[in-house]
């Protein structure tokens, strides 16, 4: 006979004060996907961990007794591997099932933590989940005997798995998944093969899934492997009005090693269920509490910055394949987006710091470990960059089969932005002084590699890839200048920017071209686009800020004094030639090697580049005031949703079209900081409260999108997406709740 051992559950105050603030429930199908290779749910997880669970939804009587889902990661593609893959069921002595179907029923998802209600006559169930650890989910079902007569019953846990998934419903059982259920001693466990389509699913042999209970139970499969039931071997003695509590771990591994090692951790996690359930509760209120000390409003603004925390926590990834370090991913319900990029990590560490420093840090180090060195194989010329991203699997060119990961180029120059404010936000000299040198690499790289004319201010461009040729029709290898422009417009990170149209705008601009990059033996070391662009310099004029920072921190008074000479060189040529007076607006400029020929691209309209020489701090007050006065007319960027990326008066307007017009809240934030910087801090108020009242479902239960229409509010493209949350997090405490900014304080205004 089991006996009662049942102990009260220790829940934090504030994270009960948040329940529902993103919508979890859900019907897993076969086919993960709704509308632009997305989730057509939303989940939770947590810890890092690979896989992670929806509430079920409400109606759909086969979810009952358990958690819908899980969802897996398989590599680098999400898929649903199971509909419900535990679910418990209760039969009384007689052998009657009490029927949860009939039960008064309540899903509730807290901060950390997914719960389950089913109130009955004589028994109510309580089922409750959080993740013990980067691997590892925890079950605890607690079982409520509501009479005065002692009960004894059974308990059997039954569910089953995917075997096919497809990415439509027209192809919903279209590719094998290679799974198959076995009984274990402790439960039961998914078996996986080696799948390696790239597009679609990556798995190995080595990876398995495994359930283990507390209490002894036997399992049997049937012939297909796809269904399973585990029953107590002994039945469970339920006291007059007492309790009953037993626990379930849920493990997903990708290696053997990892699997053995997480079998042990397994049996201590279910040994020790209640203080697990405990350090969660008390991590996630401390989340909580940094958050919001001295930092409160309305409760509909505290409940988005609990989403954004949410959002940003459900995308954090450990460290598995060939990333090194944790660190979050922009959405993992999108197809694609399960990996590491660089300036998506810049920005997330940025959110993550203020209620994760150790997270944020290795947000960053993710990038770092594979910062290109002297001695790299493929690519030595590029030594200090940082490639645009990594994912489990490295590419093809590295001996890789991973379709996702991307040397073509870098992205913009904000890596010393997010460590300095890690710093801000942890005090940690020691990171500093880690990340300082690789980052002096990383600024000198931009100088080296994507400077065509030599004259000390940077162009986006590529690196040289494989990718940079094609095949023509008589099967030569021939240079593809339209793929170094892709890459151009990738490494901005503003892909399909009017700014980079190839064909340009008019019949004086003759479009975006290629410049080779050469050092100093002629040999080509990276290709240049021929326009020197706003953001890059003035992102660059910020990361010399940063870096001045540093130096003073770590005592390099030569290094503070070299920051000082060339952001002041940086600043005057940005104010000198990139700003147009007719328009009182920053331009990219369009450059000829030789020198000759500058052009200000005012033809191809203004985006969010134009107000970035503010956010870093380098425009006089009345160039500033000017470019504000364009950012605050209703005509151009103030719009419903304010700051899209494209002015509403340009003729490549075009509000629901990624870079075209969408507002990014990434590019919002730093505009709002920008008139931070220059005094308006009630128009940054202002600005900020329009994005949180009019960006879609923010102050309800549905998920932080990509980016917004900028004159409906629509939810655009992705959802749960990683910057959006951390930025809205920042303007949440900075703006909303405060008078900060992110920008760098070591280069005063002029």
């Amino acid at each position: 006979m089991q006996e009662n051992k049942v102990t009260k559950q220790k829940i934090g105050k504030l994270t009960e004060s948040y329940p529902n603030v993103l919508n979890l429930a859900a019907d897993p199908k076969q086919v993960l996907y709704g509308t632009y290779n997305t989730n057509e749910y939303n989940h939770f997880s947590d810890l890092g961990a690979w896989h992670g669970y929806y509430l079920p939804k409400q109606g759909e009587d086969r979810l009952l007794g358990g958690f819908a889902g899980p969802i897996i990661i398989a590599e680098e593609y999400p898929v649903n591997l199971s509909r419900a893959i535990s679910r418990i069921k209760i039969v009384d002595e007689a052998g009657k099932e009490y029927q949860l179907k009939d039960a008064r029923q309540k899903g509730v998802s807290y901060p950390g933590r997914l719960v389950q209600n089913y109130d009955m006559d004589e028994i109510a169930l309580t089922l409750e989940l959080v993740f013990a650890t980067n691997r590892t989910a925890l079950i605890c079902a607690t079982i409520e005997n509501k009479t005065q007569q002692q009960k004894q019953i059974h308990l059997c846990w039954e569910g089953t798995i995917y075997q096919k998934f497809g990415t439509s419903d027209e192809e919903a059982n279209r590719f094998e998944m290679g799974t198959r259920l076995c009984s274990t001693q402790t439960g039961v466990k998914v078996t996986f093969e080696t799948i390696r389509s790239r597009w679609n699913y990556l798995t190995s042999h080595e990876n398995c899934f495994v359930i283990a209970h507390d209490i002894q139970v036997v399992t049997t499969v049937n012939e297909q492997g796809n269904a399973y039931q585990s029953q107590t071997k002994n039945p469970v003695l339920l006291p007059a009005k007492g309790s009953f509590q037993t626990f379930e771990t849920h493990s997903f591994t990708f290696t053997a090693e990892e699997a053995k090692t997480e079998q042990k951790k397994a049996a201590w996690i279910l040994q020790n269920g209640e203080n697990v359930f405990l350090a969660s509760a008390n991590r996630w209120e401390e989340y909580l509490q940094k958050t919001f000390s001295g930092h409160e409003a309305e409760i509909s603004y505290r409940r988005a910055a609990v989403k954004a925390i949410e959002t940003l926590m459900t995308n954090w990834q450990s460290a598995a394949g060939a990333i090194r370090h944790d660190g979050v991913v922009p959405s993992t319900s999108y197809q694609y987006f399960i990996g590491m990029w660089a300036w998506d990590s810049w920005k997330q560490a940025v959110g993550v710091c203020a209620f994760h420093p150790q997270l944020a840090k290795d947000n960053i180090r993710a990038l770092f470990d594979y910062q290109i060195g002297q001695e790299d194989t493929l690519r030595p010329y590029d030594k200090g960059t940082i490639i645009d991203c990594v994912f489990y699997n490295q590419n093809q060119e590295r001996g890789g089969d991973g379709g996702n990961w991307n040397e073509r180029n870098s992205k913009p120059p904000l890596a010393a932005w997010a460590v300095w404010n890690v710093y801000r936000q942890s005090g940690d000299v020691s990171f500093v002084q880690e990340m300082y040198p690789k980052l002096v690499a990383y600024h000198e790289w931009w100088y080296q590699n994507r400077d065509a004319d030599k004259n000390g201010i940077a162009e986006y461009g590529a690196m040289i890839d494989q990718a940079n040729w094609k095949t023509n029709e008589n099967n030569d290898q021939v240079f593809d200048p339209d793929a170094v422009i892709e890459a151009a417009a990738w490494e901005s990170g503003m892909d399909n920017a009017p700014r980079f149209d190839k064909n340009g705008m008019g019949e004086d601009d003759p479009g975006v071209q290629v410049f080779e990059n050469k050092d100093s033996s002629g040999q080509v070391i990276g290709y240049s686009i021929n326009q020197e662009s706003v953001d890059l310099n003035a992102y660059l004029y910020a990361e010399k800020g940063f870096l001045k920072s540093m130096a003073e921190l770590l005592g390099k008074t030569e290094d503070v004094r070299r920051w000082e000479r060339e952001a002041e060189f940086v600043r005057d040529y940005i104010n000198t030639y990139m700003f147009d007076e007719q328009t009182g607006y920053y331009y990219d400029l369009q450059i000829s090697l030789d020198g000759s020929g500058k052009r200000l691209l005012v033809n191809r309209g203004k985006g969010p580049e134009g107000w970035i020489p503010l956010w870093a701090k380098l425009a006089p007050k009345e160039k500033a005031e000017r470019v504000i006065a364009n950012m605050l007319d209703t005509e151009k960027f103030n719009t419903f949703v304010p700051l899209g990326t494209v002015s509403r008066d340009s003729e490549s307007f075009a509000p629901d079209k990624y870079w075209r017009g969408p507002v990014w809240l990434d590019q919002a934030m730093y505009g709002i900081e920008a008139l931070q910087n220059y005094g308006y801090q009630k128009e940054a108020r202002e600005l900020a409260y329009k994005i949180f009242d009019h960006a879609q479902g923010l102050l309800d239960d549905e998920p932080i999108r990509e980016n917004y229409h900028p004159l409906n509010g629509k939810g655009l493209h992705t959802t749960n997406f990683s910057w959006s949350a951390s930025s809205l997090y920042s303007l949440y405490r900075n703006v909303m709740t405060g008078e900060e900014t992110t920008s760098q304080t070591a280069l005063g205004l002029e």
